[in-house]
């Protein structure tokens, strides 16, 4: 009969053998890391506030005050200067913490401002994040402030179904800078893009977090559904019409069911938009004919129709925006009229400027905001068999 001490002996070298680190020299962190294995994340830089150069950029008023130097923008190092080994090398000596959330791997897709971005880059990102997608566990995305909501739209259309974290954050100052708030949206936003990943050892419960999301100021927000409130203040964004996804403080507060919830749906990549589209709002005693004249014939093929309250609009002749519309329609354009509120349901119908437009064939429905509604006409234009009002990420 075995020994208590022959079978001790016998786990011990079973113990030893079943482990072989390939490298006495290796680093705690790297020993760390090999035993335990953290989720593969992808952080992909497409420039905006946090990548600036805090020296070129801005002008110290003292006290703590800076400011944007005029006519400049702020200035980015050109792409061919950046490589990815020492941005990721210098993302983490100014922000170390992200390791112990995950595998970092950077790309840099442009680094830009992101008012220089628009629908061929959108296809650009999506079609590299499907690239990726079996490789990694969560996706992050460094962003310009300015049109990250109008990015997070368009991502969460053209990539209905990834089934995989997709957030985008920034910052309103550098991540150089000594107040940057970039370093606690990173911090944040790993948080949140791993939250649901078994391989995290930092998340405490599963979650199921499989969405495009902004997390910016200790807020996680469907990113369809988001919107810049804010040009200066930290906790520049948040969702009017939609539940914040996670608060973040000392504790990270998910709103589970608030969370899209998409495992039915098969992954559906599309990389088309056409980017013939406008928003028009509505403005009291503005006749539309002379604003606006003939769109289609210009060029435009969807047109958001910003209307009042519920979905009201000027049903007087005189105004024209009736049998302006009429004229559009019968020409081709697509319209689909929301609300220049935040936040509340439509219901064009309960007014007679309302029905005759729905009677037109103007599309309506829940109350998008209006960057999603335009990256949407966009879309709709491309895939002609999907109507505007046919939720398909959450934006409805």
């Amino acid at each position: 009969e075995e020994s208590a001490a022959d079978f001790m002996a016998a786990h011990h070298a079973a113990a030893n053998t079943a482990v072989t680190v390939p490298n006495q020299h290796l680093t705690n962190l790297q020993l760390q890391q090999y035993l335990k294995p953290l989720p593969r994340v992808l952080l992909i830089h497409t420039g905006g506030t946090l990548g600036m150069d805090p020296n070129q950029s801005y002008m110290d008023e003292g006290a703590g005050n800076v400011h944007l130097k005029e006519g400049t923008g702020g200035v980015y190092p050109t792409e061919d200067s950046l490589q990815p080994g020492e941005v990721l090398s210098d993302l983490l000596t100014a922000v170390p913490e992200l390791t112990n959330f995950a595998h970092l791997d950077v790309e840099i897709v442009f680094n830009i401002d992101s008012c220089r971005l628009g629908p061929k880059q959108w296809v650009q990102l999506a079609k590299l994040l499907d690239k990726q997608r079996q490789n990694y566990d969560a996706f992050l995305l460094v962003h310009g402030t300015d049109t990250m909501s109008f990015t997070a739209a368009a991502l969460s259309l053209m990539l209905q179904g990834f089934k995989k974290p997709i957030v985008l954050t920034g910052s309103q100052l550098p991540l150089a800078m000594p107040r940057s708030d970039a370093r606690q949206n990173l911090i944040d936003a790993i948080t949140c893009a791993t939250a649901g990943c078994l391989a995290n050892p930092m998340s405490r419960y599963p979650v199921h977090f499989e969405e495009v999301a902004i997390c910016f100021g200790g807020r996680l927000m469907r990113g369809n559904r988001a919107r810049k409130i804010h040009s200066s203040v930290y906790n520049a964004f948040d969702t009017p019409n939609y539940p914040h996804l996670a608060k973040l403080g000392v504790e990270v507060e998910w709103n589970h069911d608030s969370l899209l919830t998409a495992q039915n749906d098969v992954y559906q990549p599309r990389f088309k938009l056409n980017p013939n589209v406008i928003r028009v709002p509505i403005v009291p005693g503005v006749d539309p004919r002379k604003a606006y004249g003939d769109l289609y014939e210009r060029g435009v093929r969807g047109i958001v129709l910003e209307a009042f309250g519920v979905g009201n609009m000027p049903d007087n002749k005189s105004h024209g925006w009736l049998p302006w519309l009429k004229q559009q329609r019968k020409k081709g354009l697509l319209v689909y009229l929301c609300s220049q509120c935040n936040a509340g349901n439509l219901h064009p119908e309960l007014y007679r400027s309302g029905s005759v437009a729905l009677n037109m064939g103007v599309e309506s429905g829940r109350q998008m905001t209006p960057e999603c509604a335009v990256i949407k006409m966009m879309f709709c234009l491309e895939y002609k068999d999907i109507p505007m009002s046919q939720p398909i990420a959450g934006e409805l």
